[in-house]
């Protein structure tokens, strides 16, 4: 890892699935994580929101090919303190570390965009609507939501619930549908703004 010839960032191990992050994160208590939302095993999402809940002063920063805003939303509400984008130079991705490790959060300009986008366009939509009571989900599907908060895909979701990937595609389906919305994020932005939920 280039990372290795900064003079003031010690790199102390190399995971190579998301177990093995979190095994990692937890035996060399590191000060900053880097991440990938796509990992073997067990995503970067979902290995983020366990090392920030069993190392909780570890800061953990996304660096993945991912500009799906799906992705960072979810890694944000799995506790990262950053997303960045691969096609930023080594020099960047050693300053966010530095700026990480401080208390600052870092967010890839494009990827900051499509959540400014997203946030205000759902603003729009809501000052254009009637204001209704809060649509009743059913216990099943505000568990689907709760999992999907937690930064968890389909197929995550159904070995959660011990029910098939299909299963969870309709239910996520239903939520959508029933709030009125159109992306997994929109969902949990809704659900946490309308205290439909907690999340940690």
């Amino acid at each position: 890892m280039v990372l290795r010839q900064e003079p003031d960032i010690e790199v102390v191990g190399e995971a190579a699935d998301g177990v093995e992050a979190v095994a990692m994160a937890q035996e060399l208590d590191p000060d900053v994580v880097l991440m990938d939302v796509r990992m073997p095993k067990r995503s970067g999402i979902e290995a983020t929101r366990e090392i920030r809940e069993l190392v909780p002063r570890a800061k953990v920063l996304m660096l993945t090919i991912s500009d799906d805003e799906t992705d960072l939303y979810e890694s944000i509400r799995a506790g990262a303190a950053g997303y960045l984008l691969k096609e930023i130079s080594i020099d960047e991705v050693a300053d966010a570390v530095r700026s990480v490790w401080a208390g600052h959060s870092r967010i890839s300009p494009a990827m900051a965009s499509k959540l400014i986008t997203e946030f205000a366009a759902m603003s729009k939509r809501e000052q254009e609507q009637v204001r209704l009571p809060a649509p009743r989900l059913t216990e099943r599907e505000m568990e689907v939501l709760r999992l999907v908060a937690k930064g968890l895909n389909n197929r995550d979701i159904a070995k959660e619930l011990f029910i098939s990937g299909n299963t969870v595609k309709n239910h996520v389906r239903n939520i959508l549908e029933k709030l009125h919305l159109h992306s997994r994020m929109e969902a949990v932005v809704y659900a946490v703004r309308e205290k439909l939920l907690e999340i940690r």
